[in-house]
């Protein structure tokens, strides 16, 4: 393989270590989108690493810690070429293991951060996030009790997710955050009008989950309740179901224009769109798809190479805003409507 296959490179934070410009989302090989092949989303784990992909993503809500202990032996085998990156925040209700609950007391973070590297089998997270804000307690508290585990020398960076622009900014006077993970995508733009412009002003890091729409943007599926199985939890999301679905599905007519006259697949486009957001708004930008096959991985990595034009970037500009259902069925699980 020519190191021209592997893809760019970009500082995580300020002072974080330098990680390819696209990472991966691991939860789907333990959790949430049905059944894994597991050999092959080991093989995926390896493939991507070929490719430049040195970030990988996790939390300990994904199958209840599994999905942590399924990467064990993949940091194992690169801990030097790689950064983990791991979460709390989302408890299981101990009256019913299907749902959950945001948790960011003091005593369950100190409990969590030792879970979690007891489940990955490191001495050190390399990034820990916030996975999602309790409003009943102030950031500044949360972000004070996370320093004191980078003080303790268990984490060496920190991260927010489905935070504010305002909540960042009071995170960031605590201690330096170097990421923030937020949904962004073709579908999902509301980030962009206070989160995205609080991180380029506190030099974070922008990591961009579900970049394809939880598949939606590639084809893979037109709705969920029909196309996916009773255990993949998107058919519990309304903008991937019912009259939703079919409006949604209309919207990526200009998405396969642009594939079709390029030669590249509808998820390239949606991929290459977040990717030139580093430089419409002007900071690090690393999305983080998710996938379980090697050939998705390849496909993936693909796009960091391909820069859309103006006349590109225009068709698929609208699209956000006429986008119909929520991100979540609960928007408790959103930073929306808290700016």
């Amino acid at each position: 393989m020519s190191n021209t296959d592997r893809i760019a490179t970009t500082r995580l934070g300020a002072d974080g270590p330098e990680v390819g410009i696209q990472g991966l989302g691991c939860m789907g090989m333990s959790f949430a989108y049905g059944p894994t092949d597991a050999g092959e989303a080991r093989a995926t784990l390896e493939r991507a690493l070929e490719l430049g992909v040195t970030l990988y993503d996790t939390a300990d809500a994904y199958a209840d810690g599994e999905n942590e202990k399924f990467l064990a032996p993949f940091v194992a085998a690169h801990r030097d070429e790689i950064t983990i990156a791991t979460k709390f925040a989302l408890a299981i209700d101990p009256d019913d293991n299907t749902k959950r609950f945001i948790s960011n007391d003091p005593d369950y973070i100190r409990t969590c951060i030792d879970d979690s590297l007891r489940r990955l089998g490191v001495d050190v997270i390399d990034v820990y996030y916030m996975h999602r804000r309790d409003l009943n307690i102030p950031i500044e508290e949360t972000v004070g009790v996370m320093a004191e585990l980078v003080a303790a020398g268990k984490v060496k960076q920190l991260g927010l997710s489905e935070v504010t622009g305002s909540e960042l900014r009071a995170a960031h006077a605590v201690h330096p955050i170097a990421a923030v993970q937020s949904e962004w995508s073709l579908f999902s733009r509301d980030i962009e009008a206070g989160v995205v412009p609080a991180v380029a002003e506190v030099g974070a890091t922008l990591v961009a989950y579900s970049p394809l729409g939880r598949g939606f943007l590639t084809g893979a599926f037109a709705s969920a309740e029909k196309d996916l199985g009773e255990d993949d939890f998107r058919r519990h999301q309304p903008r991937f179901n019912g009259a939703n679905a079919e409006t949604n599905g209309a919207l990526l007519d200009p998405v396969r224009e642009i594939a079709r006259a390029r030669g590249i697949t509808p998820g390239q486009v949606a991929l290459a769109w977040v990717q030139q957001q580093a430089q419409v708004h002007g900071l690090s930008v690393v999305p983080i798809p998710g996938t379980r096959r090697r050939t998705r991985v390849e496909e993936n990595t693909s796009a960091t190479r391909l820069v859309l034009g103006a006349d590109e970037l225009a068709l698929l500009d609208p699209i956000a805003g006429q986008v119909s259902g929520g991100r979540y069925a609960d928007m408790r699980f959103t930073s929306a409507g808290r700016e």
